[in-house]
């Protein structure tokens, strides 16, 4: 299967990122307000129960959401056939709410007050557990990067990734990305792979 077939999930998951920017952008200009005063945005210091799901779909500019949509489409469709449109959704959320975990627990541990806590959104988390699963199913593939313009390995570029996101996280470089909660995707990522694997069923 090529990357260029939408699976049916993907796709839809596709349409829904997109739907969100659309309705929320025009907000954010009109009224001046930052991605972070939307009541869609994940907020502890202001939490409501639906942010859990209605974060993961919103994005902070186009780059933001054009950079998580290629991966979602460049990654999702073969794990989508290689597990089923039900194991793939069931991971796709697991890994962006264990994301929001972890973002939360580093932040918390880090400010002390969730009332200082930076918000969050975006499906990076998600993005994140994809990049793991391709790594994990199909370690020796190329993925031919945009920025280098280089190949290479998926397993190297997993690792890769990861060991940055973890430098610039222990760093606290102020980046204004979350990347504990990119961590976060590709943790919980692992976790359930093993689940799998174990023969366990859920």
């Amino acid at each position: 299967m090529g990357f260029n077939q939408l699976t049916p999930v993907v796709k839809n998951l596709l349409v829904i990122n997109i739907i969100f920017y659309i309705g929320s952008a025009p907000l954010m200009k009109i009224f001046g307000m930052p991605w972070q005063s939307l009541a869609l945005s994940y907020h502890p210091q202001g939490f409501q129960p639906f942010q859990l799901v209605t974060h993961i779909f919103m994005h902070a500019n186009n780059m933001h959401l054009f950079f998580n949509l290629f991966a979602i489409f460049m990654f999702g469709p073969v794990l989508e056939v290689t597990w089923g449109a039900k194991r793939f959704l069931a991971y796709y959320f697991f890994t962006a709410f264990g994301a929001t975990l972890l973002h939360t627990a580093i932040t918390y541990m880090t400010y002390g007050d969730f009332a200082q806590m930076p918000g969050l959104l975006g499906a990076s988390g998600a993005v994140f557990g994809l990049l793991l699963g391709y790594g994990v199913y199909y370690p020796n593939n190329v993925i031919q990067l945009l920025i280098p313009p280089i190949p290479i390995k998926a397993k190297y570029f997993v690792m890769i990734y990861a060991g940055l996101e973890l430098y610039l996280g222990i760093g606290n470089f102020n980046t204004g990305i979350a990347h504990f909660a990119h961590l976060g995707g590709a943790l919980f990522g692992l976790v359930m792979i093993w689940y799998w694997r174990s023969g366990r069923r859920y």
